[in-house]
């Protein structure tokens, strides 16, 4: 049985790990308080979280406020840009838009950790258009900035060299994006979004996934890093999420 009822300790192990959203299902609530909304009870064991809803609709400055007020002072938010920046202008002539975005999350303060970029699969490396973009993303914002391309183009040399002279990090995802095999780092941090796998959204991983993953994290030295589990049509990415916590503590 999973015994989580403590957070992470930042100091000794400060993984940024989470899940895609803070639903608590009836089934994992055991190691949570029973008293608080889902996030106060979310943010007392697990120290980030990723909010995807931001990609399909805008949420009030307010909300955002009131989401940082619910968790501690070290808890992180990582927020994804909205689709209308990434599939809808294919981030051309979007300034106005991320300039709003911007300035709904700037209400999460301090918590903001990071802006996460998915791009559609259909859109290819352009690199005038990439390097535009990403200068403006990083005046809009002064956090981590992960870029999860799903476009083969954007994995080779020209495009990782502008993440990297830009900040930007690539993200690891699974199943992976783009070609088949390991992924050249842009950053020192990585973000890794687990997907689920073999059906995605749906699988639960393994114990031996959990403790490969574990074991890499530890030998790598995961300070500022984040891994969320976004497998969560199923129930799994909480319980994914707790067993991964606690190995790292092991």
């Amino acid at each position: 049985m999973l015994c989580c009822n403590k957070r992470m300790n930042k100091r000794t192990h400060p993984l940024y790990l989470g899940t895609a959203g803070w639903s608590i299902s009836s089934a994992a609530a055991a190691p949570f308080p029973p008293e608080g909304s889902h996030l106060q009870r979310y943010g007392s064991v697990l120290n980030s979280v990723e909010i995807n809803t931001s990609f399909y609709r805008p949420h009030q400055p307010a909300t955002y406020a009131r989401w940082a007020d619910s968790v501690p002072d070290d808890f992180r938010f990582s927020v994804k840009l909205p689709r209308q920046i990434t599939h809808e202008l294919r981030l051309t002539q979007c300034d106005a838009e991320l300039a709003r975005f911007a300035g709904e999350v700037g209400h999460l303060g301090d918590k903001l950790g990071c802006v996460l970029v998915q791009l559609p699969p259909s859109l290819r490396f352009d690199a005038a258009v990439a390097q535009e973009f990403l200068t403006r993303l990083r005046q809009q914002f002064g956090v981590m900035l992960a870029l999860e391309a799903r476009h083969a183009s954007w994995f080779g040399e020209d495009a990782t060299a502008l993440l990297r002279e830009r900040h930007v990090t690539r993200v690891r995802a699974d199943p992976p994006a783009g070609p088949p095999g390991a992924h050249e780092a842009t950053t020192e941090l990585a973000y890794i979004r687990l997907h689920g796998s073999p059906k995605i959204y749906y699988s639960s991983y393994t114990d031996a996934f959990l403790e490969e993953l574990a074991a890499s994290l530890h030998q790598k030295n995961a300070a500022g890093s984040w891994c969320i589990f976004d497998n969560t049509a199923s129930g799994a990415a909480l319980f994914n999420t707790l067993a991964l916590q606690q190995l790292m503590h092991t």
